[in-house]
């Protein structure tokens, strides 16, 4: 059963306070299972004020309690992964592996940054006059605003709330309403874990209504945002115009470089996994194929393969490799990506078309012969298919995979060190991985450049954007 989905605020589970609500639906059916409310701005004030009171609650609590706490949410997590991923299924779309995959991550990222709250050290700088104590503190920064997406319901939360947990900060919350009841998941399982009222609140509603509300609030004092490019020049734009702190994971369009030397059957298998893994709804997801011309037969060939062998289904049944499009909005925007390639002389070598007229599949597609001009090579596609093009040389191939504006993720295999070596210094990304798929990793960075966003949401980095530097000097009397 669909469980119901309410607002978090001050500790208490509550319907929005206007009435409102919007449908939550199966994207494998594309039927209604559940309802979404919609805060209002009286909501939102509560939220504010909640977080403002739990802030000055959390920020007390030592990071070696905070550790604990944390440690417990993360353990009632696994405890419940398999129920959660049964509701992340259903209104994300996402095979069962996939998504109790998912929830088992979002433990160890609680985990990770549990952890890194017991090390948020500062240090004492050698002074230049005796008696004098040089001191550098580091210090939550403040009430959070976290908006994530749908396509990783958990995952991109906990990064968020964990994160800001760890500093001493309190959150609030604007999670997808595409996929609420994942998100109220999470937040359950840090409030059965002993977490103080106010500390963590979860809103849901019309997003640019909250965002364009939350932001300029003098209560919140850092903004983390999770999207599309679009999006997230707008809300940095309105977070820049309050001195508000920023770390932005927006869109990608990673290159796939496939070397004249590399392992052509493990590229093939490494890259269409990742590829049709979350049907290509993945912000790191290879949406570039760049292939040596020498080598390009033959992996197109060994990609084809894959992809004709993937099963799509409804993510419930044990069968399914590739579960459904999160709505018919994306249904559409890939048969126009599909489209527009084919008239401008692509072919279609497998795919291409929805599944059915119930629920929102759409088949595993690989494209050959893709022009540059072609909008898929432009525009993240964020869907299941693969443009594959060849290229002849190093440097045209390093042109190609920067040429965009996006700097999030790329992909390169190689049997050559030197290679590896030199792709790793100049593809223009936020993260790099050659022969393995390594990113997302709690303990490893995860963002972007140019058009991808700044700031870092993985490893030590994570944790500095919720802190403060403050330094103290202070002569002794």
């Amino acid at each position: 059963m669909y469980p119901e989905v309410l607002l978090h605020i001050d500790g208490a589970w509550v319907k929005g306070s206007g009435g409102a609500d919007l449908p939550v639906l199966n994207p494998a059916t594309g039927e209604p299972v559940g309802r979404v409310p919609v805060a209002t701005r009286d909501d939102l004030d509560r939220a504010l004020a909640a977080a403002a009171a739990g802030f000055e609650t959390w920020r007390k609590v030592s990071s070696f309690d905070r550790y604990k706490l944390m440690r417990k949410a993360a353990d009632i997590l696994r405890s419940r992964a398999d129920e959660i991923a049964r509701v992340m299924t259903t209104e994300q779309g996402k095979p069962l592996v996939e998504a109790k995959g998912e929830t088992l991550a979002g433990a160890d990222i609680i985990d990770w940054f549990a952890e890194e709250a017991r090390r948020a050290y500062g240090r004492v700088i050698p002074p230049r006059a005796e008696g004098v104590w040089q001191l550098v503190v580091k210090e939550p920064v403040g009430p959070v605003a976290a908006f994530t997406p749908w396509n990783f319901p958990i995952n991109q939360a906990v990064r968020k709330v964990s994160a800001a947990l760890a500093a001493g900060c309190s959150v609030i919350l604007k999670g997808p309403e595409e996929t609420p009841a994942s998100c109220a998941a999470l937040v359950q399982a840090y409030l059965d874990a002993g977490l103080p009222k106010g500390v963590v609140n979860l809103v849901f509603g019309v997003p640019a209504e909250i965002s364009e509300y939350l932001i300029p609030s003098p209560i919140i004092r850092k903004i983390s945002f999770t999207g599309s490019t679009a999006v997230g020049k707008h809300l940095a734009a309105l977070a820049g115009k309050h001195m508000k702190r920023v770390t932005m994971e927006l869109g990608g369009h990673a290159p796939a470089i496939v070397f004249e030397d590399a392992d052509v059957d493990l590229a093939a298998k490494i890259l269409s996994a990742n590829k049709f893994r979350n049907a290509g709804q993945v912000c790191v997801s290879p949406t570039r194929f760049l292939v040596h011309e020498s080598v390009y037969d033959a992996f197109v060939d060994k990609f084809v393969g894959f992809a004709k062998a993937v099963k799509v289904g409804n993510g419930l049944d044990k069968e399914t490799r590739m579960g459904p499009l999160a709505n018919a909005r994306r249904v559409d925007a890939i048969e126009g990506f599909v489209a527009d390639a084919v008239q401008r002389g692509a072919k279609v070598r497998t795919g291409g078309k929805r599944i059915g007229n119930k629920g929102f599949f759409f088949e595993p597609t690989v494209l050959t012969d893709v022009p540059r001009e072609a909008r898929i090579m432009n525009e993240e596609p964020f869907g299941p298919v693969a443009p594959i093009m060849p290229f002849r040389d190093y440097k045209s191939v390093v042109e190609e995979a920067n040429r965009l504006p996006y700097g999030l993720a790329a992909y390169a295999y190689t049997r050559s060190a030197k290679t590896a070596a030199a792709i790793g210094a100049d593809l223009e990304t936020g993260m790099v991985s050659i022969n393995h798929h390594g990113l997302a990793l709690p303990e490893v960075p995860f963002g972007g450049v140019k058009d991808s966003g700044y700031g870092s949401e993985g490893g030590a980095e994570a944790i500095e954007a919720y802190l403060v530097t403050k330094f103290v000097t202070q002569l002794g009397v």
